[in-house]
């Protein structure tokens, strides 16, 4: 019996020891949680999103981002690293290009070339014929590990996102798995870059960035808006006018984990939340001991992605002109919401297929700010 009780004690020893000590990755940063809105008000809840299409991407899976080209056609980033692309109505899914990476945003130029932010590969080009090159893979000699987000300015420039340079796919398994590590440090690892096609080189816009996510122009060109993910907002600086160079709040306290963003029509921006926001990592913001303690869980005891459908449009003051959701998460892990003249097509992260609903623009709008 004394031999049990002190075999149990040891464990629990060990174990306590195991969750104060054992080296993690991560050097969580204390910081303060934003107000979770929850689904009230301007997000509150709502069944629009449970009627959509869906679109099969053949043998491929997770559907990133969504584009579509001058030839009308629907393209696609897998997580197998393949381009798959559609007719306009959805169907015949092709294999089209292979990044041999992870393609994640997109967005074509003035060009017809595909601008692709590859998770693992950097910033690459695909032209017309389906050819690949590697436009930059490091900015201000500091190599990219985790490209994620882009959008191509008027001017010809190419803004896209670093989401951390510390947590690379590469190293930790994909980019789930770096993202969680990223969010969990809440370390200011992320930067938004540019790429100057006449320069052939990428800089610096801004770092500090808690996981830089969806990128997007404003439709003048005047700014840029840069999703924060670890932050629950967006940020906007300012390109031109009297304003260049301002950092400012776009739209803050987001009821999820805010991912891609995507010029609309109309002056709207499309955002896309793969998961609403978990009770625990706000509560723990303050706490990095005990982050560090969460992240020595075994894996399916540590906060995880919620399967909750939802996208929102925002006007250029940022104020939330559409909310669209679907609280049984049907169509998991929503990465991005990409508008066309007749439909918003949606891209997920963990989904086999592509989906997509009507556009009702005036019935979207009609109960916001009431």
């Amino acid at each position: 019996m004394r031999k049990t009780v002190a075999a149990v004690g040891a464990i629990l020893v060990l174990g306590v020891i195991y969750l104060v000590a054992w080296p993690v990755a991560i050097e969580p940063v204390a910081w303060e949680a934003p107000i979770n809105p929850g689904y009230t008000g301007d997000f509150a809840v709502n069944e629009r999103l449970a009627t959509i299409e869906r679109f099969s991407i053949g043998d491929k899976t997770g559907p990133e981002a969504v584009a579509v080209g001058p030839d009308g056609r629907v393209y696609v980033s897998t997580k197998e690293g393949w381009i798959v692309r559609l007719r306009s109505d959805g169907s015949r899914p092709a294999n089209w290009a292979d990044t041999y990476g992870r393609p994640l945003g997109m967005e074509f130029d003035a060009a017809g070339n595909l601008i692709v932010a590859d998770a693992i590969r950097g910033l690459l080009s695909i032209a017309p014929d389906g050819s690949v090159t590697t436009l930059a893979t490091e900015a201000d000699g500091i190599p990219i590990r985790y490209a994620n987000e882009v959008d191509v300015a008027p001017d010809g420039r190419i803004y896209f996102s670093e989401s951390s340079n510390k947590f690379a796919p590469v190293d930790w398994a994909g980019t789930y798995e770096a993202a969680v590590l990223d969010l969990m440090e809440h370390g200011g690892n992320g930067r938004l870059l540019v790429y100057d096609p006449e320069a052939a080189s990428a800089t610096t816009v801004l770092d500090g960035i808690n996981y830089a996510n969806g990128v997007a122009v404003a439709h003048n060109g005047s700014y840029v808006l840069v999703v924060e993910t670890g932050s629950y907002r967006v940020i906007r600086i300012w390109l031109y006018g009297p304003l260049v160079g301002t950092v400012e709040p776009f739209i803050e306290e987001l009821p999820g984990f805010p991912d891609n963003i995507t010029r609309g029509m109309d002056g709207r921006y499309w955002i896309a939340f793969v998961s609403p926001r978990n009770a625990m990592v706000d509560r723990l913001s303050g706490k990095p001991f005990l982050r560090k303690m969460v992240q020595r869980l075994p894996a399916f005891l540590r906060p995880a992605a919620v399967a909750y459908g939802h996208v929102i449009a925002v006007n250029g003051n940022g104020r939330v002109v559409a909310n669209l959701q679907d609280p049984s998460g049907g169509y998991p892990t929503i990465t991005e919401a990409r508008e066309t003249e007749s439909h918003l097509w949606l891209g997920s992260l963990t989904a086999r297929e592509l989906a997509r609903i009507p556009l009702n623009i005036e019935h979207w709008t009609s109960d916001i700010g009431r």
